[in-house]
């Protein structure tokens, strides 16, 4: 008998392998995914609009809890949720959905993989994968997934066991990102002019005209006067840098203009406020949530309340059966039995004056109707 006998190693995240290849910048990829990945991430950092909607979108979707079908499994199963590994950072099974529906609406798919301890025969923890470098394909038969790992010279890896793999994507695959590059460029553009004419604005850039006459000789000392009025023009603009205030006194026909005065500022209220539309239209986030009053009155109405949480649904849908499925791994891996379900928390979109209004109404409802049954 070994007492101290060599732990079996538990198995590495096979996505997590795959994250690790390094590939040469600058280079053109052998498919599109990773190129749109790229493009969407920088979509993301360079408009904060976009940003800060995806961001709201997974806040808003709410917490939840998994409930096992045995109720004697549920604090096993709440205990697991609360402080499974996430990748390198993370922890708790919220954390892993947070990340997986980020890049399920950044890039259209979403993949992780549950991490066994080979040893002990339990679930070491969750990885987020990157989905624009897993290939999904038909197996067997039409509902039948294999998965494939890209390398990095370009050929794919089957995984090993495409049973520990979690997958989702949005409608036919594309990103929630989709059609925007366009009109962010369009808004980019016009942001880096107003940059720019804010730069010859408040930077402002002097024309100074010496003409010489034909008297007393202007003419021969015309390249030794405009040297002597160009160092007295540069010595009198670097001295308000020091705070200091210096005068500037020429004698002779001399002209001072501000290069570009007669240019007026172009509004771009409009065409900003057009390109904002789409991009709202295209995230389904009202406007004010992203920090956009347009209407000095404007709120949330119970039509675009009923519209968002359409859309938070939509997204929970997504993400059921992949909870799902990591909870009724744990509970197999323990030796339980059941099924696990998930109840997600009420999604709060009204003011709590509003709700409490309606709740009076509807006991007041119920009381009449009570009335009416007894008589």
């Amino acid at each position: 008998m070994k007492l101290f006998k060599k732990k079996t190693p538990r198995a590495a995240p096979e996505l997590y392998q795959a994250a690790r290849e390094t590939e040469t910048l600058f280079t053109l990829p052998n498919d599109t995914s990773p190129f749109e990945k790229e493009l969407f991430d920088r979509l993301r950092y360079a408009v904060p609009v976009i940003d800060a909607a995806i961001m709201k979108i997974v806040r808003l979707t709410g917490g939840f809890r998994l409930i096992s079908s045995e109720k004697r499994y549920q604090r096993e199963l709440d205990s697991f949720c609360q402080s499974v590994p996430v990748g390198l950072h993370g922890k708790s099974i919220n954390c892993f959905a947070d990340t997986f529906l980020d890049n399920l609406l950044t890039y259209g798919s979403a993949i992780g993989e549950i991490v066994l301890d080979e040893s002990e025969r339990t679930i070491a923890g969750l990885w987020n994968g990157d989905s624009t470098k897993t290939a999904v394909s038909q197996g067997a038969n039409p509902f039948d997934r294999r998965y494939s790992v890209r390398c990095s010279d370009g050929s794919y890896k089957a995984v090993k066991h495409p049973e520990r793999i979690v997958y989702a994507s949005l409608t036919g695959g594309n990103s929630l990102l989709r059609g925007l590059p366009a009109i962010s460029s369009i808004l980019l553009r016009i942001y880096q002019c107003i940059g720019q004419n804010f730069d010859r604005v408040g930077n402002v850039r002097y024309a100074v005209t010496y003409k010489p006459t034909d008297s007393s000789g202007e003419f021969t000392q015309s390249r030794e006067r405009a040297m002597q009025i160009a160092r007295e023009w540069a010595d009198g603009m670097n001295a308000a840098k020091y705070g200091q205030v210096k005068d500037f006194i020429a004698v002779g026909d001399v002209d001072i203009k501000v290069i570009g005065a007669e240019n007026q500022l172009i509004d771009t209220n409009i065409p900003v406020r057009q390109l904002l539309e789409q991009i709202v239209a295209k995230l389904s986030i009202p406007p004010f949530l992203l920090g956009l009053s347009w209407s000095s009155t404007e709120r949330m109405s119970s039509q675009q309340a009923d519209i968002l949480t359409s859309e938070l649904e939509y997204y929970r849908r997504l993400l059921t059966p992949v909870l799902c499925d990591i909870g009724d791994a744990f509970l197999k891996s323990q030796g339980f039995g059941g099924k696990c379900a998930i109840e997600w928390d009420n999604i709060n979109l009204q003011d709590e004056s509003v709700l409490a209004q309606t709740r009076l109404n509807n006991a007041r409802a119920a009381e009449i109707e009570a009335r009416l049954n007894n008589n």
